[in-house]
């Protein structure tokens, strides 16, 4: 069906085309001081967590296709050049790598290892304005959040990743708002992303490897949307609420609700950094774990027994509610046992927390854990995400901590591990610059110089090893 015989049908335009109408008329002099100081955190992030996460498996065989695609694009783990679809593939995997990328909980996605990578791969094709750039990430955060928070259930994500299907249509449009498309166009690239959303919740049942790629099939899903709608290739208008369309399909049955943007704060203000290296889900009751043994002398081997409640979405998301056995790294970070009995056993909630995945104490403490959905935490969700912990000590003491929501990591530590995956991967200069250029990018002429300052000498000294 064309645009004219589907509104010669309709009486009046479609989700997507209502979508479009708001992302073309979106300006930087909409948004507010502290938006734009959260989108300058989450990219110095998500920077932070591709250059950690750049050795790892996944990450270099994203890399590694990547490389096969010449063009102007940055992949960042390596500093090589790649097409902007395949860069954008390799960085959202890359940012994706450690399990500690920004999260919107509304919409159970990680919308920015999604739509940064999309940018920061089309900027590079020709100058754009650093205040282009911050417009079309925040539309992008605020067209996946808002999907998201109309589609995700905890019904949905027993089968289906939740940023697989916000992602595309996330990327697409804020790829749509930096190239400055009309609404036509950038109807059709929502539409066309629509028709690339997908992600199984599979993995976590195996501990295979499928998530770390979601996002980046995300985010070069959405950049070939949009340079194929640059192209002039026309979507369905009714590719969101026709007949056959992502949300009608999906919705089983109810009427298909409006989605509109920013009618109200922007969403990227309801997106947090993750203080730990795991699922969004495991979070707070790790932070609640260590608040109720802190001032106190227990050793681990006096606990008798740990019980853990959450909201109903957190019990209940695949791999979370997991007692073992873990085959792999990925297995530990989605369990809040897990999680929750590494934190106790080493003091602390660190990426070397999941290194030793049969760590006979760990293994004890995981099957004294009792989980269990709260009515009070889950009618809080998304808007909090509490957790209550109690453990009962082998004196018969009880220790008892009850978090209403997660503590999100402060401005502080996300520069701190920024300049420290910077300064190893890059050198103090480029750190530095790439530090700088983010803090003024809305005075940025080209954003794409963003990534091109990780195009370095970690790829050289790589190759010559």
């Amino acid at each position: 069906m064309s645009p004219s015989s589907y509104h010669m049908r309709n009486s009046h335009p479609s989700l997507a085309r209502r979508m479009a109408r708001r992302i073309t008329a979106v300006r930087y002099e909409d948004f507010s001081p502290d938006t734009i100081v959260r989108l300058k955190l989450c990219l110095l992030d998500l920077f932070a967590c591709a250059f950690e996460a750049r050795d790892l498996p996944w990450s270099r065989r994203a890399a590694a296709l990547a490389a096969t695609e010449s063009g102007p694009a940055t992949i960042l783990a390596t500093g090589q050049s790649a097409s902007m679809a395949a860069a954008a593939l390799a960085n959202g995997v890359a940012g994706h790598g450690l399990v500690r990328e920004d999260m919107h909980a509304g919409s159970v996605s990680h919308l920015g290892v999604v739509v940064l990578p999309a940018l920061l791969a089309l900027a590079q094709r020709r100058p754009v304005h650093g205040r282009d750039f911050i417009a079309a990430a925040v539309t992008g955060y605020e067209a996946g959040a808002r999907l998201g928070r109309v589609l995700i259930t905890p019904d949905f994500a027993r089968f289906f990743r939740p940023t697989g299907f916000t992602g595309p249509i996330a990327a697409a449009s804020a790829g749509a708002r930096l190239l400055g498309f009309d609404e036509a166009a950038c109807t059709s690239a929502i539409a066309l992303a629509a028709n690339t959303a997908s992600g199984l919740n599979q993995w976590p049942h195996e501990g295979s490897e499928d998530m770390f790629f979601h996002p980046g099939f995300a985010a070069r899903s959405g950049v070939t949307a949009a340079l194929l709608a640059e192209l002039g290739a026309e979507g369905s208008e009714g590719a969101l609420d026709g007949p056959a369309g992502l949300l009608t399909a999906y919705l089983a049955g109810k009427p298909v609700p409006d989605i509109k943007l920013f009618d109200g704060p922007p969403e990227l203000l309801a997106v947090y950094n993750k203080p730990v290296p795991a699922c969004n889900f495991a979070q707070t009751p790790c932070q609640a774990a260590l608040a109720a043994v802190r001032g106190h002398a227990i050793a681990t081997a006096d606990i008798r027994w740990v019980r853990i409640a959450a909201s109903f979405a957190a019990v209940k998301y695949p791999g979370c509610d997991y007692e073992g056995p873990y085959r792999t790294r990925l297995q530990a970070k989605m369990s809040i046992q897990f999680s929750v009995a590494a934190a106790l056993r080493r003091g602390v909630i660190a990426e070397a927390n999941y290194e030793h995945l049969d760590d006979p104490e760990i293994m004890r403490l995981v099957r004294l854990v009792h989980l269990e959905a709260d009515n009070g935490f889950t009618a809080d969700f998304p808007a909090r995400q509490g957790s209550r912990i109690e453990i009962e000590l082998a004196d018969g003491r009880k220790l008892s901590e009850t978090l209403a929501d997660v503590v999100p990591a402060t401005e502080t530590e996300i520069r701190a591990r920024f300049r420290a995956s910077a300064i190893e991967t890059l050198g103090a200069p480029r750190a530095s610059a790439i530090e700088q250029m983010i803090d003024r990018l809305e005075t940025a002429p080209s954003a794409g110089d963003l990534p091109r300052l990780a195009a370095t000498a970690h790829n050289a000294a790589t190759s010559a090893a």
